[in-house]
């Protein structure tokens, strides 16, 4: 069963396939002796949720839904049903850390397409992090690359240093809630963990750009 998700999913595991088992999103059949039996309406099933989680980012229940209102929950639709919400804004990959390429300080440099002084000015001010090594992760070209645009409009780094203050606060109220689920004396609770961080990840997502889109709606009289 984890060969056949693997090509598509190369990090899921089946510490993850239990958690989703257990959170009702699948049911395999069980052996006389207990063995579980994954057969082609399993494997699809999963397919299903772990698509609709990377590429859509929707909470279980959203998915669980969608699954137990098609074909009697037998079969996963054909494709995802639009959840009847304001359009969530483009995210990262994934909200959780995981085995990324590590990119050097040239490496950034080139791929998003900025100087040297700028880029020592967006570090200065905690908008991209080295590690330790002093590698950056793919994402971090994405917020070098999203600041070089706003320089256009005359917003320098210092000016969105309020930026990453306002995701540490954010980050920190998502982490007491995460944290404890993940020490729980649990075999799934670190994947209870993970999933619960997607999905409050999406939802804050979501509400700080609701928000920002009503405050500048309300500035300019709308």
């Amino acid at each position: 069963m984890l060969a056949q998700l693997r090509p598509d999913f190369p990090e899921v595991t089946i510490s993850k396939i239990r958690f989703l088992e257990t959170e009702g999103l699948v049911a395999p059949e069980r052996t006389s002796s207990g063995y579980r039996q994954f057969g082609p309406v399993d494997v699809e099933r999963l397919r299903f949720v772990l698509a609709a989680q990377r590429d859509h980012y929707l909470p279980l229940k959203v998915i669980k839904e969608q699954l137990d209102a098609a074909d009697g929950g037998l079969r996963p639709p054909r494709q995802l049903v639009a959840v009847d919400r304001d359009p969530a804004p483009a995210m990262p990959a994934d909200f959780l850390t995981g085995l990324e390429t590590r990119l050097t300080r040239e490496d950034l440099l080139a791929q998003a397409v900025i100087g040297e002084d700028l880029l020592t000015e967006i570090i200065e001010y905690g908008l991209i992090k080295p590690g330790a090594a002093g590698f950056f992760a793919p994402d971090d070209v994405t917020i070098a690359a999203t600041v070089r645009s706003m320089t256009h409009f005359g917003l320098e780094p210092r000016h969105l240093r309020a930026f990453r203050t306002s995701a540490d606060r954010e980050v920190g109220l998502l982490a007491q809630i995460t944290a404890p689920v993940a020490q729980r004396p649990h075999p799934q609770a670190r994947d209870r963990a993970a999933e619960l961080a997607r999905e409050l990840a999406a939802l804050s997502v979501t509400l700080h750009t609701l928000l920002v889109k009503i405050g500048l709606r309300e500035a300019h009289g709308g």
